[in-house]
């Protein structure tokens, strides 16, 4: 699926896995991010991490017809962080980033804990 935005010069079209390398970009600049997780954990292997090329298997971009997204993002966060603070945090970051990077807005920001790691593991 694709996002299409329409300016005075034409149309563009992001598809979901630009905008998914932005949100896994953002949330894992976050403090209390290990990192990405895949969205089908028990397929995928549930204890790897998404490297930077692959983090469209950790985020699921749902397009609108007005223009704006809902995006659930996948994470794995550190042992000892508070999970709601670090997941509000994401939410913030993630929502900020897409505005400025690529000019749309996300309505939802869903995060999901696929797991939490003990940082030195």
């Amino acid at each position: 699926m694709t996002v299409k935005l329409n300016t005075k010069d034409g149309q563009i079209e992001l598809t979901d896995e630009v905008i998914a390398t932005i949100v896994g970009g953002a949330a894992t600049e976050i403090f209390g991010v290990v990192g990405m997780a895949s969205k089908n954990a028990l397929k995928d292997n549930f204890q790897a991490l998404l490297g930077r090329d692959n983090y469209a298997k950790g985020v699921v971009v749902k397009a609108d017809e007005d223009g704006s997204i809902g995006v659930d993002v996948y994470t794995v966060l550190s042992y000892g962080t508070k999970i709601s603070e670090v997941s509000k945090n994401i939410q913030e970051r993630v929502k900020f980033s897409l505005e400025n990077q690529l000019g749309i807005s996300a309505h939802a920001v869903n995060v999901y804990v696929q797991n939490i790691k003990v940082v030195g593991e």
